[in-house]
């Protein structure tokens, strides 16, 4: 496959950024390198395989990571501009959960724009780069069997979620061999598994309840989903994205107070806010009796409130093969946000989840993926 040249652009990583990098570059010499046997493998399962593209509200507040640099990214391609390029292509995402925007049949149809797109650019598939490093002021592309060379290199291998689908920790040597801090990386927007007096949760496994969990000084509200191996679900995986270790608490009743039913007849496990088996297990769990709100005794309400702060430190999450992202990453203050490049590296790129910028639930991540990538494409397009 190697055919001795000097490839101009090569982009490590045909996944979200990577592709989408391809794409913007027309009428220029690019190769882009995977492991898998097919491009976009994560595109293709996002968003429960729908894809969620983007959200309507965009902004530094809904990410983990340093908010100018952020800013100074999405700015230049926001939501809207993204929106704009897919319905040029074909593609109109759907709107759900009232700001969400997900492909309207599946995965494939934004992956297949991606094709299209890229269809003069070179894939070099079932290609896992092993190492790059500089030689005669070029760029040395070592991959399982062959040796490449290029002028530039770009980084948009993702982070290490997912290694089922080949995720691994390349990009983050890479830009460490070439000089650059990394910031320590934890698995995000991933279930959590628990402490020892919170396993009665597990006999709970396949409900799914309303929630607002407070942690770090953020408020994550969605569903919660109770399951085998600990707790899951939007909120859970919201809340992830700011937990390191210590307490979370728990609203298992947003909106509602105890005190507006104090007149009800109705039994305390059908007034609850939740799913009834939910409610019956939670007053066995904490011997409160099955009454009317009025029929309680004092310290049985107080048990009942204490669900809307319900706190307890979970014992960790359900790692790396189970979370959406990776938080963490490429120090961006290294990186120029007017080009993506590196500022330790002339002509090294650096896109995507592999930098520290991680984006809360709701397509936050795949429009990060897409700015960095616009940015990049821009700068390579002047440079011609």
């Amino acid at each position: 496959m190697n055919d001795n040249r000097v490839i101009d652009i090569a982009i490590i990583g045909a996944g979200a950024s990577g592709l989408m990098l391809g794409s913007l570059l027309k009428d220029m010499d690019v190769v882009i390198f995977d492991g898998n046997s097919k491009a976009g493998a994560k595109l293709l399962v996002s968003g429960g395989g729908k894809c969620n593209i983007t959200n309507e509200w965009v902004e530094p507040m809904h990410y983990l990571g340093n908010p100018h640099f952020i800013n100074e990214v999405l700015r230049h391609f926001d939501q809207y501009s993204l929106l704009e390029w897919l319905r040029e292509r074909g593609l109109d995402p759907i709107v759900k959960g009232n700001s969400q925007y997900f492909c309207p049949k599946s995965s494939s149809q934004i992956l297949d724009i991606f094709k299209r797109e890229n269809s003069d650019n070179l894939l070099y598939l079932n290609q896992k780069v092993v190492d790059i490093i500089r030689k005669d002021l070029l760029f040395q592309i070592e991959t399982a069997s062959e040796v490449y060379r290029a002028k530039r290199v770009i980084i948009a291998t993702g982070g290490l979620s997912f290694s089922i689908l080949g995720a691994d920790d390349i990009g983050y040597r890479v830009a460490e061999r070439f000089g650059h801090t990394i910031t320590p990386t934890a698995p995000a927007l991933v279930g959590f598994t628990l402490q020892k007096e919170q396993f009665f949760f597990k006999e709970l496994s396949g409900i799914s309840t309303d929630v607002e969990i407070k942690v770090d000084g953020h408020n994550c509200l969605g569903a919660l989903l109770f399951a085998h191996r600990g707790i899951s679900g939007p909120a859970v995986l919201d809340a992830s994205l700011y937990w390191h270790r210590g307490q979370i608490e728990i609203d298992f009743m947003p909106g509602w107070n105890l005190e507006d039913h104090y007149r009800s007849k109705k039994s305390i496990s059908s007034l609850l806010p939740m799913p009834k088996r939910l409610s019956k297990a939670l007053l066995e769990h904490y011997s409160i009796p099955d009454l009317p709100t009025h029929r309680l005794r004092v310290e049985d309400r107080e048990k009942i409130v204490g669900l809307k702060n319900y706190r307890f430190s979970p014992s960790g999450t359900f790692g790396y093969g189970k979370a959406e992202v990776t938080k963490g990453g490429i120090c961006v203050d290294e990186i120029d946000s007017r080009s993506m490049m590196s500022r330790k590296c002339k002509d090294l790129y650096i896109l995507g989840e592999v930098m520290d910028v991680t984006g809360r639930l709701g397509g936050y991540n795949l429009q990060w993926a897409f700015s960095t990538a616009y940015i990049c494409a821009s700068s390579l397009q002047k440079s011609r």
